[in-house]
């Protein structure tokens, strides 16, 4: 397969995030000539970066998606788009303005000005909100979006939707990856957002019982950051466009499943305390079928929960080392 990577300049908005910085990690050793990083360290940080920042073929602007003239002065004379700046779906529903200006206005942005340069293709991170409580599982792509309640869901779905028009009207390719449940090291730790496994890996540190609120019987798919990453690489050195792909691990985990692995792996004996469920969560299930990746890109995930969450809390607790020194 011909390397599109090599030689060719390609902007990744988010890129000092979670998921970015991997792609960024997984771009380098294709020798593009130049990566253009755009990131305002809301979510990203320098730490995320620190094995690239330094890198020769590293354009770096510390800077808002919504900045118009700023998108513009990086998506020129680019030839790929990484599209990954995006709000967590708590913060869309905390601040739905600042949803609207991220997620949708800022997306309209950067399809428009993909057009007017003449991107060759863009990766949009889109996620598997989008269909809320599935109506199939595993799930495929077919299934309808009808489901979706929140405000971050149907602002990826209208993304995807959006690329998808704009390939009809402007022949823009694209391809829409939708992630299942991200984890692994750089994951956000501070926050009123922080996922359930830093929580408790704050029990494991200080020796408290984790909590899990109701029966501990949702499910959901975890899928290891580097193999996202990969997955992105894979979207864009495929000839595919105009196609939406789950990415996931196809392996349907409760959280109770959850906190038993994350306790063996830490060498915990812990006992999980059940509490009411505090908050209504519409979606009990979650299990990709990622055939379709598997067909049309080649993706197969490679880290299993055990190996992830193993690697998840030795990033961590070396975070903790650092900070208390």
């Amino acid at each position: 397969m011909q390397n599109k990577v090599k030689g060719s300049t390609i902007l990744v908005t988010g890129g000092a995030g979670f998921i970015g910085s991997y792609v960024i990690e997984e771009l380098i050793p294709l020798q593009p000539k130049k990566i253009i990083i755009i990131d305002n360290f809301l979510r990203g940080t320098r730490d995320n970066m620190k094995s690239f920042y330094n890198n020769p073929v590293i354009e770096f602007h510390e800077g808002d998606i919504r900045d118009v003239e700023l998108l513009e002065n990086c998506i020129e004379g680019c030839d790929y788009v990484f599209h990954l700046a995006a709000l967590r779906i708590n913060a869309c529903a905390a601040n739905p303005q600042d949803g609207f200006e991220v997620m949708l206005k800022a997306t309209f942005d950067v399809a428009q000005l993909c057009v007017k340069y003449k991107i060759k293709k863009v990766i949009y991170s889109s996620s598997a909100s989008v269909y809320g409580l599935a109506q199939h599982f595993p799930t495929p792509e077919t299934d309808n979006p009808y489901n979706n309640q929140t405000f971050y869901g149907a602002a990826k779905m209208w993304g995807e939707q959006l690329f998808r028009s704009y390939k009809f009207m402007y022949g823009l390719d694209y391809a829409a990856l939708r992630y299942f449940n991200a984890y692994g090291p750089r994951m956000d730790t501070d926050g009123k957002y922080t996922e359930v496994m830093i929580r408790w890996l704050d029990c494991v540190r200080d020796g408290r019982n984790p909590l899990i609120y109701g029966d501990g019987s949702t499910t959901m798919d975890f899928v290891y950051v580097r193999d996202i990453a990969k997955a992105n690489i894979a979207a864009l050195q495929a000839d595919v466009t105009d196609e939406s792909f789950n990415i996931g691990n196809c392996v349907e985990t409760s959280l109770k499943e959850l906190l038993e692995v994350l306790l063996k792996v830490n060498n915990s004996h812990l006992q999980p305390e059940h509490r009411e469920e505090n908050s209504v969560n519409p979606v009990s299930r979650r299990l990709a079928d990622i055939s379709k990746a598997k067909r049309l890109l080649g993706f197969t995930p490679t880290v299993s929960l055990e190996q992830g969450l193993k690697e998840l809390s030795e990033w961590y607790f070396e975070k903790i080392k650092l900070k208390v020194h």
